[in-house]
């Protein structure tokens, strides 16, 4: 028979663990010289996001030296020509939720590996690569470019760790940029806002938005607010009012028909709109008529304002400021005081008052 002793199966044991462990996956453990790090810019209802790898300066010559100029050979992966990686690891990626230009460029929605080219004359390229899962730039093939698009290399203070942001955010643009040691590259991103804000309402009114007449109101406010897709506008502000017919939903319509040069019919419907109004509705009306720098028309509103609901402050306060607007200082001051005689609300009062102390009527 033959024996076995308790420490050889602790040894047959213990290297068999070992066996696994080698050939398994490790823990997930933090990466201490180049942390992982995404940032997002929501650009209109769009959003771009950038995967990357953070390394850092360290006191070494990064551009020409650890970042060679232009392209350079690969010793590992194909051995090809390729790219500076953007970041350390993997594949520096850049996502975007919808079709988008960069650099004036057209790219699909997607995710793409991004790339840089440095040049010691501080002119670059951006590269972006339907390849997104390669490691670096080791597997660089240009046939997989999705753009190629030149940049020009800004200075900045020194940066010691590689840092991707976004700067110069507008509703339809912004740069995304790169700043590491005493560089910076910067590439502009571009969506077609509205288009993509009208074609997300029409896919939204297909769901539950479209069983209220909240969602066709807000949908065609939009395309109200930024003159686009008026006659789709129509068509949806139609469907709130048969659901909704009111203040909010006529203006809107109204609105619409005259950006449309429909404006008997654009007038007529305001009237209508008007009549159906509450106190705060046709506050705000008044409001946006003396931005628009209508202050009669304004005045008119506001008067008919104080004649529905003569017992609020709040609308002689706001015809007041009117007239002040106007210029008719006389009339303003009667306003503010009657309103100030009936007994305001706090934020009424410390208006009126604003006013007439401007005015040394207080």
């Amino acid at each position: 028979m033959i024996k076995i002793s308790v420490r050889m199966v602790l040894q047959t044991l213990f290297f068999g663990l070992l066996s696994l462990a080698s050939a398994g996956q490790g823990i997930t453990t933090p990466r201490i010289p180049s942390p992982a790090a995404v940032v997002t810019q929501t650009i209109g209802i769009s959003t771009v996001t950038v995967d990357y790898s953070r390394p850092s300066v360290k006191n070494r010559e990064v551009w020409g030296v650890l970042v060679p100029y232009g392209w350079n050979k690969q010793a590992f992966g194909a051995g090809n020509e390729a790219p500076w990686r953007a970041g350390a690891n993997e594949n520096t990626t850049i996502r975007f939720s919808h079709n988008a230009l960069v650099e004036g460029k057209p790219v699909k929605a997607g995710t793409y590996g991004l790339f840089f080219v440095v040049n010691n004359d501080n002119t670059g390229e951006v590269i972006l690569s339907e390849d997104s899962r390669s490691w670096g730039s080791f597997f660089y093939d240009m046939k997989q470019d999705e753009l190629r698009a030149p940049i020009t290399l800004q200075s900045i203070p020194f940066t010691e760790m590689l840092t991707y942001d976004f700067t110069n955010v507008t509703k339809n643009t912004a740069n995304l940029v790169l700043n590491w040691e005493k560089k910076q590259f910067p590439v502009k991103i571009e969506f077609a806002v509205d288009n993509i804000v009208m074609a997300n309402a029409a896919e939204e009114l297909k769901g539950t938005a479209g069983f209220n007449w909240q969602g066709f109101s807000s949908a065609a406010n939009y395309a109200l607010l930024n003159k686009t897709n008026l006659d789709q506008a129509l068509t949806w502000i139609d469907k709130a009012i048969a659901q909704n017919n009111s203040f909010a939903t006529l203006s809107i319509k109204s609105g619409i028909l005259k950006e449309l040069n429909k404006t008997g019919e654009a007038e007529k419907l305001m009237n209508d709109a008007v009549a159906k109004s509450t106190e705060n509705e046709l506050n705000l009306y008044g409001y946006q008529l003396l931005n628009a720098g209508q202050a009669d028309k304004a005045i008119e509103i506001l008067t008919l304002n104080t004649k529905r609901f003569p017992k609020s402050p709040n609308t002689w306060d706001s015809l007041g400021e009117a007239y002040f607007t106007k210029g008719d200082q006389k009339n303003a001051i009667i306003n503010f005081k009657k309103s100030l005689s009936m007994n305001p609300p706090e934020n009424v009062k410390i208006n009126s008052e604003k006013f007439l102390k401007q005015m040394a009527a207080l």
